[in-house]
């Protein structure tokens, strides 16, 4: 399995270093106090905090480390509040367990305050917690800020401001996709600049959303941001013409990118070869603008190059979330496959006259997260991680007595987390579990005779999961990819349609279509992916597809171009052609969406092939052979 190959990463010096003083120092403080519990729940809100630090700007740290915090305390309140209670624990696991479904599905950081919400629910479930019922939720809280506080400690020494180096990045994003115009390596670049300008749009907008108007930097490098998007609209024109551009445009990107990156102002200076094409006017267009907006020092907050919008007011934002979430399909069978299984191996550690403990609902609550890949993957690599991880253990519960040594070891230990953690999910599962049940090792003093429980609660987790939150779902391997990919041929088709309803229509609506589809088109491609590491029949008929989620990026590349040759000089195409593609597409979507199997559509398309819609005919031709029935 694919999973089982470390992936290459770096190894971050400055987590390890975290993670290390984070969860040992409040061990040698609870020891020294006498206070070995004390110490083992603040490590534990400590670990929390660990494994959710994963942004790069520091104000997206915050919120991933302290929000998921809140929620985790409130877990352990509740799970603390039902210990050995029989079936109130069972129920109220099985609701909490519902909710944390339904939050995950909201986005990254309510995922990660659900998961919390219902694993520390579990833990306190689980486990005998001192009195009163506040001391546990008060000390993960305050293992979380002891996270919290060691991140913030490096803020005053941040080399580049995140946000900076994200735009930066882009811009290198952009240079190279400009360097494989017109070559096969075009397709791979043209991934890597979506999601380089997503994550920066994140990171940007999200900061904007409080700054607006009020910090002239982040105004500044907003219109930075914001003028890459003409640049990155002429590339498709430039690499349908099948003839690389010249090396000066590439490297000019990159010299906007050090200069960005730099903060650097002053008089554009510019050395660009003679466009000769609709399709290199455009690209020398755009990076002219770039360069102006890019060297601009002082932009006005209220006039700024802003085709995307501003984010809405939180508490719309708010609103929304709620909604989605409440009337959302998707959400409801997450939540309820989530609380089948919980309730479940709750009820099985609850009321079964059998050895058995809170590992089975932890075990279920780490492995059955869709949100985080292939359940049948994670099931599978869990196990082999938790395996891994008790090796770990093993000597350590065996051999280290519970006092002054379990600081070094847990220096050891926690260092581990963050190394393994890039390298995947098996061996974040490997470092992680050794880490917990050393703690768990402090609150019920059980020793090496964890291992062995441990290994069985796992197995046992995620035989529930595969049974009852895999097999027993028909989406779990009955998967609507056919119905996914209509839905985004149909909102190209509306974007074909738009994009030549007069030549002047709204440019910043077309942007902000053309950005949603390329948003939405990311995450079909995502899904996909996941999907090809499911089982047979799935992963077999997810990589049958495959080839038709390029074909259709692909033709919004086409439409694209398209509309920035007309811009350029071109001749626009006759109504009666963008009509024709746009019928041809809405055949597609309606074909796609009938059937699971790849369905035939019509075959005639036809059009002058002088016409500027002639590369979109040709995509949406390609499209339509590879959705064809295979001979």
């Amino acid at each position: 399995m694919s999973g089982l190959r470390p992936q290459t990463a770096p190894v971050p010096w400055a987590a390890v270093a975290r993670a290390s003083v984070a969860l040992a120092a409040p061990l040698a403080v609870g020891f020294a106090a006498d206070r070995p519990t004390y110490g083992a729940l603040v490590s534990m809100g400590a670990l929390s905090g660990v494994i959710g630090d994963t942004a790069d700007a520091y104000r997206m740290r915050i919120l991933n480390i302290a929000v998921p915090q809140i929620f985790g305390a409130l877990g352990m309140m509740l799970g603390t509040l039902v210990f050995d209670t029989g079936w109130a624990a069972v129920a109220v696991l099985t609701v909490i367990a519902l909710v944390s479904g339904m939050m995950s599905t909201i986005g990254a950081v309510a995922s990660v305050s659900g998961l919390l919400l219902l694993l520390n629910t579990v833990v306190g479930a689980g486990l005998p917690m001192p009195n009163p019922w506040w001391v546990a939720p008060l000390l993960l809280t305050v293992g979380g800020l002891v996270v919290l506080v060691l991140t913030l400690l490096a803020w005053p020494f941040r080399g580049k401001l995140p946000e900076r180096a994200a735009v930066a990045d882009t811009y290198r994003a952009i240079a190279d996709l400009l360097a494989a115009a017109g070559t096969s390596a075009y397709e791979e670049r043209r991934q890597d600049v979506t999601q380089s300008l997503n994550a920066s749009y994140d990171l940007v907008l999200a900061r904007r959303a409080l700054y607006h108007g009020r910090s002239t930097s982040m105004v500044r490098l907003l219109s930075q941001l914001n003028v890459v998007i003409p640049l990155l609209e002429a590339a498709p024109a430039a690499h349908l013409t099948r003839r690389p551009l010249p090396g000066l445009i590439p490297a000019a990107v990159r010299a906007l990118a050090d200069d960005v990156e730099q903060n650097r102002g002053g008089v554009p200076v510019l050395d660009l070869p003679e466009p000769e094409s609709p399709a290199t006017r455009a690209v020398d267009s755009a990076l002219r603008h770039a360069a102006a907006v890019v060297h601009k020092t002082e932009p006005d907050p209220y006039n700024v190059d802003d085709r995307l919008g501003r984010p809405a007011a939180l508490g719309v934002r708010i609103r929304r979330s709620a909604g989605s979430v409440l009337f959302s399909g998707t959400s409801w069978r997450y939540g309820l496959r989530l609380a089948l299984c919980i309730g479940l191996a709750q009820a099985l550690t609850s009321l079964v006259d059998v050895e058995r403990s809170y590992w089975v609902a932890l075990t279920v609550t780490f492995v059955l997260k869709p949100d985080f890949g292939s359940v049948f993957s994670r099931a599978v690599l869990r196990a082999v991680g938790t395996a891994a991880g008790l090796v770990i253990a093993a000597p350590v519960l065996a051999e280290v007595p519970i006092g002054w040594w379990d600081v070094p070891v847990m220096v050891v230990l926690a260092a581990l987390i963050p190394a393994l953690t890039a390298k995947g999910y098996a061996f974040q599962t490997a470092a992680i579990t050794p880490v917990i049940l050393l703690l768990s090792d402090l609150l019920n003093h059980q020793g090496i005779a964890l291992v062995q429980p441990r290994l069985l609660d796992s197995l046992l987790g995620c035989a529930i999961v595969l049974v009852a939150g895999y097999l027993l779902w028909p989406e779990s391997w009955h998967t609507r990819i056919g119905s996914r990919l209509a839905d985004a041929v149909t909102d190209i088709a509306d974007y074909v349609a738009s994009a030549f309803d007069g030549l002047d229509a709204d440019q910043a609506e077309r942007v902000r279509t053309r950005r949603r589809l390329y948003r939405d088109l990311s995450a079909v491609r995502s899904e996909f992916q996941r999907a090809l590491t499911e089982p047979p029949p799935v992963g077999t008929h997810a990589a049958a597809w495959w080839p038709l989620v390029v074909a259709v990026e692909r033709i919004v590349d086409a439409t694209t171009a398209a509309r920035v040759r007309v811009d350029h000089g071109a001749a626009a195409p006759l109504p009666a052609e963008v009509a024709a593609a746009e019928q041809q597409l809405r055949e597609l979507s309606e074909g796609l969406r009938s059937s699971e199997e790849l369905v035939e559509v019509r075959a005639e398309l036809v059009g002058d092939e002088d016409s500027v819609l002639e590369p979109l005919r040709q995509e949406v031709a390609a499209a339509r052979a590879i959705a064809s029935p295979q001979p």
